[in-house]
């Protein structure tokens, strides 16, 4: 049979699967199905035996292109590779290539839940973002283009940022790819951020603050929400540290609060002086607590409160709070700027932010700071209750000169 596209269309299924061959011994054939499927098929001798070879399915193959894999198997046969063979190992890669949400569950198994504090924040992007457009695409076949219309589409629906920190997270996936071998090459290689970002510097003023403390008893959100969101702007510290904390972690009689290396943005046990007003939040929180190992437990799971629902509740409820544009992050910031304002040395407000100092000099100070970095938090336990109740508290905090003289 002299083979064309309108011929092999044409080729019906019979009560027995069948083949034709092409005609001139060019050792093309087709094979038809009882129910009509067409398969290319290739006729070579191999190590003095008789093979043969399905190239592929008509019509998603053509004939001009079957007639290129057919010459391919050729140049095999005669570079000494049995085609055929090759053919049928490449096809068994293929179906045993990683999808995207194999390659997903593996990053986050074996790179993201181990050495990240972040692993589930990852975990909730890759599963809201990725899977539902790439999941059961093979990880080898995601181009530079599928990534840049994925953050497209993220941008156009109006989360430019999100875009950004999506970027973040699968050029790290695919790098973890290339180290384990599960891909040659990362595509990520020359995509930029969609957006440029402008770093925040909301600071609350003394109003704000007295309205924020105030208006979260207006707020649509738990107490211990509440708390939370107080004891970060008192005690200066991170949310997801004042969020993840542990009863373990803290000696109330003592004023002292020790996080965990494992649970520090930095890696480094961090030890946080507790204020009056410090200790007071805390009281409040033991109350509600109901005895669990958790400062901040889930109201609707055996757990943590998830630190990005403090984040969420904090965000839906500023118009009940009285405040616009402020983030859990800010209260750091708040806190942090008005002890520099208060004459607090940037140095020891960065010993109680708990910033991490990668020097030499760091190294062999091993000086806590501890007389300091109390003195910071007690008096802005101080200055906050002044603005909270609207007049002058008493303190009894040391003047800076003193601290360095206790030592």
């Amino acid at each position: 049979m002299r083979f064309t596209d309108k011929g092999i269309a044409a080729l019906k299924p019979k009560a027995e699967r069948y083949e034709v061959w092409e005609a001139g011994k060019t050792s093309l054939g087709v094979r038809v199905s009882t129910r009509g499927r067409k398969s290319w098929i290739y006729m070579y001798r191999f190590g003095g035996r008789a093979r043969r070879m399905t190239i592929g399915t008509y019509p998603p193959l053509t004939l001009a292109n079957a007639r290129v894999l057919q010459a391919k198997a050729k140049e095999s046969k005669e570079e000494g590779e049995d085609p055929g063979l090759a053919h049928i190992a490449k096809r068994r890669a293929e179906r045993q290539a990683h999808t995207v949400a194999d390659l997903v569950e593996e990053y986050l198994a074996k790179h993201a839940r181990p050495n990240k504090r972040s692993a589930a924040n990852d975990e909730r992007i890759l599963k809201k973002e990725v899977i539902p457009v790439w999941g059961r695409r093979k990880a080898k076949d995601i181009t530079r283009r599928d990534i840049i219309r994925l953050l497209d589409s993220v941008v156009d629906r109006g989360s430019p940022v999100m875009a950004n920190r999506l970027l973040t997270i699968v050029r790290r996936m695919f790098a973890f790819a290339v180290e384990r071998d599960i891909l040659g090459a990362t595509p990520c290689v020359l995509i930029r951020a969609p957006t440029k970002e402008t770093p925040r510097d909301r600071v609350l003023s003394a109003a704000e603050i007295a309205t924020f403390w105030h208006g979260l008893e207006k707020a649509s959100m738990t107490p211990l929400t509440r708390l939370s969101l107080k004891l970060m702007l008192v005690t200066a510290q991170r949310r997801d540290e004042v969020v993840s904390a542990a009863w373990s972690e803290f000696n109330l009689s003592d004023g002292v609060w020790e996080i965990p290396a494992l649970r520090s943005k930095t890696r480094n046990a961090h030890r946080v002086p507790l204020s009056p007003l410090a200790c007071d939040l805390l009281g409040q929180v033991q109350e509600l607590g109901q005895g669990s190992l958790w400062l901040f437990p889930s109201p609707r799971v055996d757990g943590l409160m998830a630190p990005l629902s403090v984040t969420h509740a904090m965000r839906n409820n500023l118009s009940r709070i009285g405040i616009d544009n402020a983030t859990p992050h800010d209260l750091r910031r708040t806190a942090a700027s008005n002890m520099t304002e208060m004459g607090i040395p940037r140095l020891v407000v960065s010993k109680v932010l708990g910033h991490s100092d990668g020097s030499i000099t760091a190294i062999y100070d091993r000086f806590e700071y501890w007389p300091q970095k109390k003195q910071a938090l007690d008096a802005w336990s101080a200055r906050l209750e002044e603005i909270i109740l609207g007049k002058p508290a008493a303190s009894n905090v040391v003047p800076l000169a003193e601290a360095g003289a206790q030592q």
